[in-house]
């Protein structure tokens, strides 16, 4: 099977769909999340994305790739969280036009490599709004009632920076902040190390690093270095996208 006959299968059992904005809440200053009611139930797992597309009246249409930050329940609806970024197409379009009511295209879920079901221990290290996909395998972990089997590292400049600030503090979780930290906060900012990855190791886990390619490869190399072999470490890697 050629590439482009396995585009055209996903394409297949992945159609468009319509999916209803039925809420918007600010995550920072520049991240929004949107929950969306789809035409479907979606099957997706904890790690996949959807791609939503934008069409305009007279045709022209732009699309993105967006991870699931919900987690997988079975219902219909889902969560992504996206990242206004300067003279971003669809981000922009998303922050500054779309409202509550509004209907979208999305189709997915997608991916097969960055998932994580729930049934054995993982270590998440995620940089920035590389924490998206993540928080989906933390809030699976709760719901499932096996926060024992994940452990999350997320790296942000400042508090301001950190996505899900509400939610995602609790034992199964750790937050680097390399520029700026809560006052009395008992880690000085500072880039990730191999001290921060080596304490959230779980015997036997399987890695998960989400975020830019520099971070990756960093986060990566600390895994490594901390007794994880290059087998299981499971990398997504992002860059700007509009």
């Amino acid at each position: 099977m050629t590439a482009a006959d396995k585009m055209d299968v996903t394409s297949r059992s992945n159609p468009w769909q319509p999916a209803t904005v039925i809420q918007i809440r600010p995550e920072t200053e520049r991240a929004k999340t949107f929950r969306l009611a789809l035409a479907q139930p979606s099957h997706h797992l904890a790690g996949q994305h959807y791609v939503l597309r934008l069409t305009a009246p007279d045709g022209y249409s732009a699309s993105r790739s967006y991870s699931v930050a919900s987690a997988p329940d079975g219902s219909n609806e889902i969560e992504v969280t996206v990242e206004r970024l300067e003279d971003g197409e669809v981000s922009s379009f998303l922050h500054d036009e779309v409202v509550v009511g509004d209907e979208l295209e999305i189709r997915g879920p997608i991916g097969r490599w960055f998932v994580w079901e729930g049934a054995s221990p993982a270590v998440l290290v995620g940089g920035g709004s590389g924490v998206v996909p993540l928080m989906a395998m933390l809030r699976l972990a709760r719901n499932l009632g096996r926060p024992d089997l994940v452990r999350l590292v997320v790296s942000v400049r400042s508090p301001g920076d950190l996505y899900y600030s509400a939610e995602l503090p609790g034992p199964q979780s750790s937050v680097i902040y390399t520029r700026s930290a809560p006052a009395g906060y008992g880690r000085p900012p500072g880039h990730l190390k191999a001290s921060d990855v080596a304490a959230a190791l779980l015997p036997g886990a399987t890695g998960y690093i989400c975020g830019s390619s520099p971070f990756a490869d960093a986060a990566s190399t600390l895994l490594v270095a901390s007794g994880m072999s290059e087998d299981r470490i499971r990398v997504e890697r992002f860059g700007p996208s509009g």
